[in-house]
């Protein structure tokens, strides 16, 4: 699917594929994809790189236009289960236009950030700038769940739970990842900045970027080490409370093979110094022998804190 729009008034404005300036394809098919390998002379390759969600962001430098893949986060959905994913966008900027490839998901070039534009250069920095927020947003939303997936862990300690932070901690991976690739793809971006004709203001928006780029990838780093400390506390709690139950249990065992071995030992068919027969007093007193060698054992425990 692919949709165009033109710039008007410091706006995207969606329009004919005549008067379009940016062009953005979703998901495109064979005859897309035909049609961006052949009339706009987009590399192959490059142009699967940005279908690809593996693909590591770069930049490239082609005889008649740039090209550039950037990650950003994949909507969330419930079948997801805890685990957020990021997607690749290709940017392919030619001297009078702007073409956007995402595999994904829709490309929405709407809101706050896309405002004040003047060039299609301004749209290729907007996308990435866009990305960043949409990243910095999808980490408050992981860090709300992980709060409330805590609370939870706290009450009633699940795998169910445990499972579920450990995805976050996986996602935040990913999410670190592909932000240092944005980073980098950005500084090379400022690198490049009288090659790819950025004029004085784009490039002071840059700068920017750059420290929007870096707080987000700072603020991720910090979530992911938060995430990690917690999970290496509770594994070390349960680790604990396996230790605990595992001595309880030893000293249970203990009881009870204690008066086992008492009544054991006055079973044996050899003479023993207490009567045989007629009377119910070696009964009692091996049953009174073995019930203390059990209180023996609890107050031992007790006194040792077992």
């Amino acid at each position: 699917m692919v949709k165009t729009f033109r710039l008007g008034d410091g706006k995207l404005a969606e329009t004919g594929a005549e008067q379009a300036q940016v062009f953005i394809y979703t998901n495109p098919d064979a005859k897309e994809k035909s049609h961006l390998i052949t009339r706009l002379l987009i590399d192959e390759h490059t142009l699967n790189s940005s279908l690809d969600p593996e693909e590591l962001g770069r930049i490239e430098f082609e005889a008649d236009h740039f090209a550039a893949i950037i990650k950003r986060p994949k909507r969330y959905s419930a079948d997801d289960n805890f685990l957020f994913k990021v997607s690749s966008v290709g940017l392919f900027l030619f001297s009078d236009k702007l073409v956007l490839v995402s595999g994904e998901e829709e490309f929405a070039l709407e809101g706050r950030v896309f405002c004040k534009m003047q060039s299609v250069r301004d749209v290729l920095l907007r996308v990435i700038f866009h990305s960043v927020l949409h990243f910095e947003e999808h980490l408050k939303v992981i860090r709300k769940v992980s709060d409330e997936l805590e609370l939870e862990i706290n009450q009633a300690l699940s795998n169910k739970d445990l499972l579920h932070m450990f995805k976050l901690e996986k996602s935040l991976v990913y999410y670190l990842d592909a932000i240092n690739s944005n980073n980098k793809v950005i500084e090379r971006l400022k690198a490049n900045a009288l090659k790819l004709g950025f004029t004085q203001e784009i490039n002071e928006f840059l700068d920017d970027l750059i420290i929007e780029g870096s707080q987000c990838f700072q603020q991720a780093d910090s979530y992911s080490q938060v995430l990690s400390s917690m999970m290496d506390a509770w594994a070390s709690i349960i680790n604990n409370n396996l230790n605990v139950r595992l001595k309880r249990l030893t000293v249970v065992s203990i009881c009870i093979m204690t008066p086992t071995f008492v009544v054991s030992l006055f079973s044996m068919n050899v003479p023993l110094p207490l009567p045989q027969s007629g009377t119910m007093l070696s009964f009692w007193l091996v049953s009174a022998m073995a019930a203390s060698s059990v209180l023996a054992l609890l107050l031992v425990g007790f006194y040792k804190k077992l």
